[in-house]
């Protein structure tokens, strides 16, 4: 089973609009409300794609309610903590024609110690062969620890451990030997305080994360593509992004992510397959409005090299 956790989810209000200006009234031209959050998202795209998850992490309030319906909508099962007090996040994303894109995000409700250990209940409770995958910020009710405290309840259990975060969290998990890791370039390279320009820098710089216990290492390049970096060996898989025009990208790493999974579970652990799906499945989502869906992933891989 394929088990996402948020710490910190959201709704994702997005609206366009052809010119912000600030201190006057705006009036849009469209809006959407999206359940957000790095792993409601990867739970979304997993059920597009046909794979059952079961989302977890923390919810408050009517904005949790409605992350929980989305969730439901798109075939993912929720196993959710419940918080007694406030309201889970709403994160505002402004697109103007003129002035650019602008995020105005919230800082989500209070978290006590009692709530941490019941989300650590639940995941005890994962086994052999299931898959675990942490995504996203933590929320400053939280530890800085807390993904270390994670990995560190449920090691030793067989599961395959996915984490996609911001470098200082990521480097602290390490020692855990996730089975695959997702910076994009410009992260890896800051991890080491350097600036990435070739492909054989990006390598060299993920078998080094590969030799401070991370097993597989996917590198999102934008529209550059990506690359991977697979456990044992000396070979990586180098692919352009599939062509398109770029619509939406939130999400679209969480995507990519989801469609790594949903490919390595579809070929029966053919990394260059999971691979391509994963390119593919991401640049799906930043070419529409929503996030991937099987058909759209389906088409970007015929165009595939």
């Amino acid at each position: 089973m394929i088990y996402t956790v948020t710490f910190n989810p959201a709704i994702d209000y997005i609206i366009r609009l052809e010119k912000l200006t600030t201190g006057a009234i705006n009036r849009v031209n469209y809006e959407q409300v999206l359940g957000g959050g790095k792993g409601v998202n990867v739970s979304i795209v997993l059920g597009n794609l046909g794979h059952k998850s079961t989302a977890t992490g923390f919810l408050a309030g009517f904005t949790g309610d409605e992350i929980v319906r989305q969730l439901r909508e798109f075939n993912a099962a929720d196993d959710f903590v419940k918080l007694d007090e406030g309201f889970s996040r709403i994160n505002v994303k402004i697109k103007a024609d003129i002035g650019g894109e602008t995020e105005i995000n919230g800082q989500g409700p209070k978290i006590s110690e009692a709530k941490r250990e019941e989300l650590f209940a639940k995941l005890e409770k994962l086994g052999e062969n299931d898959t675990l995958i942490l995504s996203g910020s933590i929320p400053k009710t939280l530890p800085d620890d807390m993904y270390e405290q994670t990995l560190s309840r449920i090691q030793g259990k067989g599961i395959r451990f996915v984490v996609d975060a911001e470098k200082g969290l990521l480097l602290k998990v390490l020692k855990f030997n996730p089975w695959l890791i997702k910076p994009n370039n410009h992260e890896l390279g800051d991890m080491f305080g350097v600036k990435l320009k070739t492909d054989e820098e990006i390598v060299e710089h993920a078998k080094k994360l590969q030799d401070k216990g991370a097993r597989n290492v996917l590198i999102s390049m934008a529209g550059d593509g990506a690359i991977f970096v697979p456990e044992g060996g000396e070979k990586f898989f180098k692919s352009e992004a599939p062509k398109g025009t770029l619509v939406n990208s939130v999400g679209a790493g969480d995507s990519m992510v989801a469609g790594f999974v949903a490919g390595y579970i579809e070929s029966n652990g053919d990394y260059e397959k999971a691979f391509r799906m994963g390119l593919c499945t991401g640049s799906a989502s930043a070419f529409s409005e929503n996030l991937a869906t099987r058909e759209e992933v389906e088409a970007l891989l015929k165009t595939l090299a």
